[in-house]
């Protein structure tokens, strides 16, 4: 449902966030970034250049990864959209997480959000990525601490992770 009030020249547009259906109203000029984290108070997905050159603000949008900072909110009625809120499965961590806070994946963090829903993403469509692939995926989310070996190193880990957990459900 999409409408826009005649007072406020707000949009009132029913979203679908992280599996949930969630009513916003905004701007229509608002970026997807600026609605999730001004106004649904999701702070996960970050503000970065807001160009579309360095990846912060990548979410996934019906599994995809885009950069939030160039897509409009009023873009995504009926789309599915995930941010790093919507990582987890209930109260674990993502194996993915995990991976990421076992190995150091992260060190300042700022970056960390985009780049664990795109290593999702990648993932999901190719659930054991070589080291190419893997960098071929992250290559749009720029990484200013870790020199990208630890990202790296953690996306690897957590394919490991994800397989032996399978294989754990497959024999029980």
């Amino acid at each position: 449902m999409s409408e826009v009030s005649e007072n406020t020249r707000n949009v009132n547009l029913d979203l679908r966030i992280n599996g949930e259906q969630v009513h916003a109203c905004f701007e229509p000029y608002k970026t997807l970034l600026e609605v999730l984290r001004e106004d649904l108070g999701l702070p996960g997905t970050k503000h970065g250049c807001e160009l579309g050159e360095c990846g912060a603000c990548a979410v996934l949008l019906d599994g995809e990864p885009v950069l939030s900072c160039l897509v409009l909110g009023v873009d995504c009625a009926g789309r599915e959209i995930t941010t790093i809120e919507g990582l987890p499965d209930g109260p674990e961590l993502h194996p993915l997480q995990a991976a990421f806070a076992d190995l150091g994946g992260s060190q300042c963090g700022y970056c960390t959000p985009a780049v664990l829903l795109t290593a999702r993403a990648l993932l999901d469509r190719t659930p054991n990525p070589d080291r190419a692939e893997i960098k071929d995926a992250l290559s749009g989310v720029l990484c200013r601490c870790t020199g990208y070996q630890q990202i790296f190193d953690s996306v690897e880990e957590a394919v490991l992770r994800i397989s032996q957990g399978a294989g754990e459900e497959d024999r029980g």
